[in-house]
């Protein structure tokens, strides 16, 4: 069926109807291009477009082209020749043959092969293939030679058990004619022949077997002979001409030693912070509850036993026969000694058994101990300056009850007297679980009236109780008690006298927080910090002169250096309290020893902050010169000059110059106490000379000290010339021996000539030449554009420039060829549509008809 013919609109018979001329002169039709300018001598091509006109050229290009194309997608009317070499004219037609005929076979194999699985490999058993073994063709030896081996023939088994042999099977052609030229044999001939053929057979492995067995036998022999050609032995001195065995090498030895050693075993899991935390607070509670019950005087229940289950289904098997039972049978005056040997082994099982629940007692506290170890080891870092050297005390404490409670033995019924005697102790041990105190005065409570080392204690089993893991609010009350611990430690430092060995004992504790709650810590040292700064500048500006600070400040100042860096070069608390010394050595003026005592203090502080960065503190410095010059009688002709806070003549100028000349006798060196920086009283005066040479020795320490640290600086000379001054006017025939062989090795420590300096000269540099204004002439061929400098530049640009032109192009008629499939999509969808719609309205035109009719022939009837 042709497809119908497009009936034309009468647009299109006008369009044809109207020459070029109409369709120019159409003002519709036209399109005038705008000129920029109008240049004489060029001719113009694209003045005039005629966009209707070029649209019908296209939509005409592309129905004839593009459509054609998008109605014939998916057609494949054309048969194509696929065989191997078929438009290959090298190839010889009986080649072409061979490969199509090759790559056949291939196909099908691989079609028969993909469910057949290791088809190359061949299993073995004991060096014997499988397949041969299901075979079932293996000799069996046998010693009578009447029975049959294992073998049945297939003549055999087809007479027996195939339905009579050759008598009632098919026979072919070919057996028929022979069949007619010979006589057809009865069933007892046959039988006659089978048994012969399998006799034959049967001697034939007979006579094998045989012939195999001499075979091996005289293999044998001569294996003897050479055997015994090998395991021959020269004499003695020929063994002793040979060589001896070279020795092992180094590596040989360690390669036998790595076969010998233990191989590692698995080791637990690693248990996280959390973890850690929630069974430490698990034990404590539990020790908690425990001593409770002990202050009521309640009886500790034994350990139950636990019934275990067995299943109707148990065969009471579970058991591990390790044991040899065998008994060895002895004699013994005569007699068997197998009772006593049993007796022996029930009375050592039961020794053993007793052993084992005393170890097993032991082994309990042993284990609480060590988790209690692991759980301390895991909050605390590798600062082992900070730790106490004693052993931790709330171990020994709670090893102690365990031993004193232990939960393996059965417990015995106790006196009255027993009881309270438990009560009293239970009262009198501390508490396992803590609240985290809410001020300073909670704390105070908590920790006044106990020793140092129970104090720690106490922290301890609070930070446990009250871990930031275990609940909510439990970090902000820790960060809270960082800063009520601090004043509390201030506290004890400002107690009279100060409680200097409990603050030493606490500090881990602290160290522990600022680990955990780093924010919080640095912000509380900081205020502390900021205060005395604050106090030290209104005293000053008040009065005109400040104390220096108390050993409140002294400790935190030290505190600070214990928790905090002090080599990074700014910190938010270390460097303030870096100022907060060099305020307090700067500003605060010497009055007395206590004085003296305190600035020295700060200057071992200061020590110790720049111990690693190595910077240079001038006040510390300027400090030990003027504690030098309160030591010199003479202060006429000094070579040097002292800055404040010291003068260099004034009523508390000579602090440590000695009164009498008998001052040495019974010195000894000592290290100053920190309780000297408050409230020192000396009874004498010469304890007062005493302590004087204490505080020079000190000085004299430090100086050396500064010097060793700062020997690298360029100008050391020059910083530590004062203090070498300084040395020289100080009275050695006053001072005692030790004292006279320290001044000695500060004096070598210090240079007295200033080190050859190079002078300052500009680094040699490679000499930049002067910018040329020289122009740079550059031809312009096109004005106006952006075109290059050379000929190539040029083409590049030109190629340039036309790929942009072609791709817009090519994208241009893209969009165009999209939007007229799209058309045409939409007008094909649109006809079927019409046309579905046509056939239905036909259809129901046929089925109303149909229905009218069909009611007029009802009423017809009816009638």
């Amino acid at each position: 069926m042709g497809k119908q013919q497009k009936k034309k609109n009468v647009a299109d018979k006008v369009r044809k109807t109207k020459t070029s001329t109409e369709i120019k002169n159409n003002p519709f039709e036209v399109k005038i291009n705008k000129k920029k300018f109008d240049i004489l001598g060029r001719k113009t091509k694209h003045d005039v477009g005629l966009p209707g006109v070029s649209r019908s050229k296209a939509i005409n290009k592309r129905k004839n082209t593009l459509l054609k194309e998008y109605k014939q997608k998916g057609k494949a009317n054309k048969f194509i020749d696929r065989r191997f070499g078929e438009y290959d004219t090298k190839m010889a037609p009986e080649d072409k043959i061979l490969q199509r005929f090759s790559l056949e076979r291939q196909r099908t194999l691989e079609k028969k092969d993909i469910y057949n699985l290791n088809e190359d490999e061949e299993l073995t058993h004991y060096g014997q293939s499988l397949a041969e073994m299901e075979k079932l063709n293996d000799i069996v030896d046998s010693d009578s030679d009447s029975e049959e081996k294992g073998l049945l023939s297939a003549e055999l088994t087809a007479s027996h058990f195939g339905g009579g042999g050759g008598l009632l099977r098919k026979k072919s052609p070919g057996e028929k004619e022979d069949e007619g030229s010979q006589k057809a044999k009865s069933r007892q001939e046959l039988i006659e022949e089978l048994i012969i053929k399998s006799k034959q057979e049967k001697r034939e492995r007979q006579t094998q077997k045989e012939e195999a067995h001499v075979l091996t036998e005289k293999l044998d022999q001569e294996w003897k002979s050479i055997q015994g050609l090998l395991s021959h032995k020269g004499s003695k001195a020929q063994s002793q001409d040979q060589t001896e065995k070279p020795k092992l090498d180094d590596y040989d030895m360690m390669v036998r030693e790595l076969g010998f050693e233990m191989k590692a075993q698995p080791s637990e899991k690693l248990k996280s912070e959390e973890e850690l935390a929630r069974e430490g607070r698990e034990r404590l509670h539990i020790l908690e509850a425990d001593r409770l019950r002990r202050m009521k005087g309640d009886l500790e229940e034994g350990p139950k036993k636990k019934t275990v289950h067995f299943s109707a289904d148990d065969l009471n098997d579970g058991f591990i026969l390790d044991k040899e039972d065998k008994k060895m049978l002895a004699y013994q005056d005569g007699k068997w000694s197998v009772e006593e040997e049993e007796e022996k082994e029930g009375e050592s099982e039961e020794e053993v058994e007793e052993c084992e629940e005393e170890d097993d007692g032991d082994d309990d506290g042993d284990d609480d101990s060590g988790n209690d170890e692991d759980e301390d080891d895991s909050k605390e870092d590798a600062h082992s300056d900070l730790e106490s050297e004693q052993g931790s005390a709330e171990e020994e404490e709670l090893d102690k009850d365990e031993e004193e409670f232990p939960t393996a033995s059965a417990p015995r019924p106790l006196s009255e007297e027993e009881r309270k005697a438990q009560q009293e102790i239970a009262k009198a041990e501390l508490p396992y679980t803590f609240k985290a105190p809410e001020s300073t005065e909670e704390l105070k409570s908590m920790l006044q009236g106990h020793f140092p080392e129970k104090q720690r204690l106490i922290l301890d089993r609070t930070l446990k109780s009250n871990h930031p893991s275990l609940g909510v609010g439990n970090k902000l009350k820790l960060q809270k008690m960082f800063g009520f611990l601090l004043e509390y430690m201030g506290e004890l430092a400002s107690s009279k006298p100060p409680e200097l060995n409990t603050v030493n004992i606490l500090i881990p504790q602290l160290y522990g927080l600022s680990q955990l709650f780093p924010a919080a810590a640095c912000k509380a040292m900081q205020t502390l910090l900021t205060d005395s700064a604050h106090d030290i500048e209104e005293t000053v500006e008040v009065t005109g002169r400040a104390a220096f600070p108390g050993l409140d400040v002294l400790i935190y100042l030290k505190i600070t250096a214990l928790l905090f860096p002090t080599s990074d070069f700014r910190h938010p608390v270390t460097t303030p309290a870096f100022l907060c010394i060099s305020q307090a050595l700067t500003k605060c003026p010497l009055t007395c020893l206590q004085d003296v005592t305190c600035g020295l203090v700060l200057c071992c502080l200061a020590l110790e902050y720049v111990a690693l960065s190595q910077r240079l503190c001038p006040e510390v410095i300027n400090f030990l010169l003027g504690v030098l010059h309160l030591a010199v009688p003479d202060k006429t002709n000094l070579g040097y000059s002292v800055v404040s806070p010291f003068k260099q003549v004034g009523r508390f100028g000579e602090l440590l110059v000695l009164s009498s000349p008998e001052a040495p006798e019974g010195w000894s060196r000592k290290a100053l106490p920190l309780s000297a920086t408050q409230g020192l009283q000396l009874h004498s005066h010469l304890e007062t000379n005493h302590y004087r040479l204490s505080l020079l020795d000190t000085c004299l320490d430090l100086v050396k000290k500064f010097a060793v640290l700062y020997k690298d600086i360029p100008s050391f000379f020059h910083i530590f010339q004062p203090i070498r001054a300084a040395l020289k006017h100080l009275p050695l025939k006053n001072y005692p021996s030790t004292l006279q062989e320290c001044h000695r090795e500060v004096l070598e420590a210090l240079p007295e000539t200033p080190a050859e300096q190079l002078p300052l000269v500009f680094e040699k540099k490679k000499p930049i030449p002067l910018k040329l204004l020289t122009p740079k002439i550059v031809e312009v061929l096109d004005y106006g554009k952006k075109r290059g400098n050379t000929k190539e530049q040029r083409e590049q640009e030109r190629l340039k420039h036309k790929y942009k032109k072609e791709f817009k192009g090519a994208l241009r008629e893209i969009r165009k060829d999209t939007r007229f499939l799209a058309q045409e999509k939409l007008s094909d969808v649109m006809r079927r549509d019409s046309e579905r719609k046509r056939k239905v309205k036909e259809l129901l035109g046929s089925l109303s008809t149909q229905e009218g009719e069909w009611k007029s022939l009802k009423k017809m009837k009816r009638k």
